[in-house]
C-alpha cells in the first residue's frame, strides 16, 4: 500500500466498518486481528448488550480510546447521539486515525447500524463498509433459518466465514457454497472471504500509514504479537494462512474525465472490494482534486484543497481479476480531456452531495 500523503490526510475522512455478526460468531477475534495491523491507527467502538460493557475487557490492544456504548443494541438506541459521540471523539484529526471499528452487539440490525454510519452527524468521517461475521457450524441454526436469505446479508459489503475448520470434513465444501448461495441471493455483490480465528487480509478493510509501527506512539500492535508468541511457549505463532487481497493501480499524470471516472466507480472491474484514489478534474474554470472511494457499492467523493501533480487510481480485491482492472483504470487515464465535460460533472456533483 502506498504511503498516506500528509496533506491528504487532513481533509480525508476517516473510514468507519461496522463489524456485525450472530453471538459468538467471532466479531472480537477479528477486531483484534485487525488491531495487530503494523503502524495502523486505529479507533474502536464496542456496543454490548446489557448494562455492562463486557466486551470491552475482550478487545486488546485498541489505540488511543475504545468507546463502549452500553445499555442497548445500539440500533435500538433512542438516538444516534451515543455513536456519534464517540466518532466525534475518534474523528478528532490530532488522533490522525487510518480506521474506525465499530464492533456491534450480536444483537444489532446490521442495516440499521448501516444507516446509523451513513446518516452520522459528525463530519470528518465516512462509511467503510460492513462486515458480517458468519460462524459457518452454527450459522443454518441461529441466523439462516427461514425460506427466504436473511435481510442482513443485504447490508454486508464483506462476509467473512468463520470456523469453517470445524465444520464436519464430509460436509464442508457443500456448507460452504450453500451459505456462499444463500448470501448472493440476497445480495450479489457481497463479497466472501473464509477466515480462521478471524484472520482477513486488513487492506481488504483499510490503509496502514505505515509499514512498521509510528513513533510517536506506544506500539500496541508489537506488544499484542509478543503476547501471542509467549502464549506458545516463545515461539512464534503459526497462524494459517488467510486469502490475501489483490491490488492494481495506476498513475495519472493528467486530468480524468469525469464521466469515464464516474462509469467505473458505478461498474467496478471485476473483483473489486475498494477502489480509491486522487483525481483531478477539469471543471468550467479551473482544475479541481477530488479524492474518491469506493467499498462495495458505496461510492464517496470529497474534494481536495488542490489538485494533485500526480493522481492514482488503487483497486483491491480479495479476487480482484488484476489484468482488467489495469486495463480499465487505464482506459480512464487514456480519456483524452480537452473541454470541461459538463454531464459528467454533474454526474461528479451529485455523488459529492450525498457524500456530504
Amino acid at each position: 500500500m502506498p504511503h498516506r500523503d500528509p496533506a491528504v490526510g487532513r481533509f480525508e475522512r476517516v473510514p468507519v466498518v461496522a463489524i456485525t455478526g450472530h453471538l459468538g460468531a467471532g466479531k472480537t477475534s477479528l477486531l483484534n486481528h485487525l488491531l495487530r495491523t503494523p503502524g495502523a491507527r486505529i479507533g474502536v467502538v464496542v456496543n454490548d448488550f446489557g448494562a455492562l460493557n463486557v466486551d470491552a475487557a475482550l478487545v486488546t490492544g485498541q489505540v488511543d480510546d475504545a468507546a463502549g456504548i452500553s445499555g442497548g443494541c445500539l440500533c435500538c438506541l433512542p438516538d444516534a447521539g451515543g455513536l456519534d459521540d464517540a466518532l466525534e471523539r475518534l474523528a478528532h484529526p490530532r488522533l490522525r486515525l487510518d480506521v474506525i471499528l465499530v464492533e456491534a452487539s450480536g444483537v444489532a440490525d446490521p442495516a440499521a447500524l448501516a444507516r446509523v454510519i451513513r446518516f452520522s452527524g459528525v463530519e470528518r468521517v465516512r462509511p467503510g463498509g460492513l462486515i458480517d461475521v458468519i460462524d459457518a457450524v452454527e450459522h443454518f441454526r441461529t441466523i439462516d433459518i427461514r425460506p427466504e436469505p436473511p435481510a442482513r446479508y443485504g447490508a454486508a459489503t464483506l462476509v467473512v466465514i468463520g470456523k469453517s475448520d470445524l465444520l464436519p470434513r464430509a460436509e464442508r465444501t457443500a456448507t460452504l457454497q450453500r451459505i456462499a448461495e444463500r448470501v448472493r441471493e440476497r445480495n450479489p455483490h457481497a463479497q466472501l472471504a473464509l477466515s480462521r480465528q478471524g484472520r482477513i487480509d486488513p487492506a481488504l478493510v483499510f490503509d496502514a500509514a505505515r509499514e512498521d509501527d509510528p513513533d510517536d506512539e506506544l506500539p500496541i500492535a508489537a506488544l499484542v504479537r509478543e503476547e501471542a508468541e509467549r502464549a506458545h511457549h516463545g515461539r512464534p505463532s503459526q497462524h494459517p494462512d488467510h486469502e490475501h487481497a489483490h491490488a492494481a493501480s495506476v498513475a495519472l499524470a493528467g486530468s480524468v474525465d469525469p464521466t469515464a471516472l464516474i462509469d467505473l466507480l458505478e461498474d467496478p472491474p471485476a473483483g473489486a472490494y475498494r477502489l480509491k484514489g486522487r483525481v483531478r478534474v477539469r471543471g468550467p474554470r479551473a482544475e479541481r482534486g477530488y479524492l474518491v472511494n469506493l467499498v462495495g457499492r458505496t461510492v464517496h467523493i470529497a474534494p481536495l484543497p488542490d489538485p494533485p501533480a500526480v493522481g492514482e487510481l488503487v483497486a483491491i480485491g480479495l479476487h480482484l481479476d488484476a489484468v482488467d482492472a489495469q486495463r480499465r483504470m487505464e482506459a480512464v487515464a487514456a480519456v483524452p480531456v480537452e473541454r470541461p465535460d459538463a454531464a459528467g460533472l454533474r454526474r461528479l456533483q451529485r455523488y459529492r452531495r450525498l457524500s456530504d
